[in-house]
């Protein structure tokens, strides 16, 4: 798993530590002179985070390389759950930093000096831990951009790509998208739905999980007691 290789680099980078470093001054991250607003605001430090490198990338005429080097860091955490816990490891040493950084480079599939700055800015701030976050969040800013609705598919086992395709028909025709909006879809897994789906389209939410089910069930019960 990729957690394990990011380990294990930083393991190696701290047997060949030098015997004292002194810290770097935090770094902000900014990108050319001309102006590109991003489409939505975003709240949160993920979304300022996000909002930096959309910005960034969209001043240096970058935008589509890094959204797509964004998305391909999002595809190594939904592989490796445990990554972001090894990203937030506290008190990583410049030099782990900066072997993690390379690490994840690797996994953007491209050279694109704007996200590896972005990365750099996020180890010598020490908000590597937020990676996660801030991916999703470039995600939203990139839906947005393109017109696209973003439905988020809960379940309690990933769904196979047709049973997904059907879905996605099925609320494309409904007034949850706006005519000439896209929809984006992504599936998240969590067990603890039981089963049944939990829908999620824009800022609206149809809750069809059997955990749902259950929970009603017994506030049902608990009321008439």
């Amino acid at each position: 798993m990729f957690s394990r290789q990011v380990f294990r680099t930083v393991r190696a980078a701290t047997l060949q530590r030098a015997p004292s470093l002194r810290a770097a001054p935090a770094r902000t991250f900014t990108g050319a002179a001309n102006d590109s607003r991003p489409p939505v605001y975003l709240s949160g430090l993920d979304g300022t985070y996000a909002t930096a490198l959309y910005t960034a990338a969209a001043k240096m005429s970058t935008l589509d390389p890094t959204a797509k080097a964004i998305a391909n860091l999002s595809n190594v955490f939904v592989k490796d759950t445990k990554l972001t816990q090894v990203l937030s490891t506290p008190r990583l040493s410049a030099e782990d930093k900066s072997a993690i950084v390379a690490e994840l480079s690797k996994h953007t599939g491209a050279n694109v000096a704007t996200v590896k700055n972005f990365l750099e800015t996020l180890a010598e701030n020490n908000r590597l831990g937020h990676l996660q976050g801030v991916c999703e969040k470039f995600g939203e800013l990139m839906s947005a951009k393109r017109g696209e609705v973003e439905m988020t598919i809960t379940s309690a086992e990933r769904l196979d790509n047709k049973t997904l395709s059907r879905l996605e028909t099925a609320v494309s025709k409904s007034s949850y998208v706006s005519q000439g909006k896209k929809l984006k879809v992504t599936n998240k897994v969590d067990p603890e739905i039981v089963g049944g789906l939990i829908v999620a389209v824009g800022d609206r939410t149809i809750d069809l999980s059997v955990c749902s089910r259950i929970a009603k069930m017994n506030k049902l019960l608990t009321d008439s007691l």
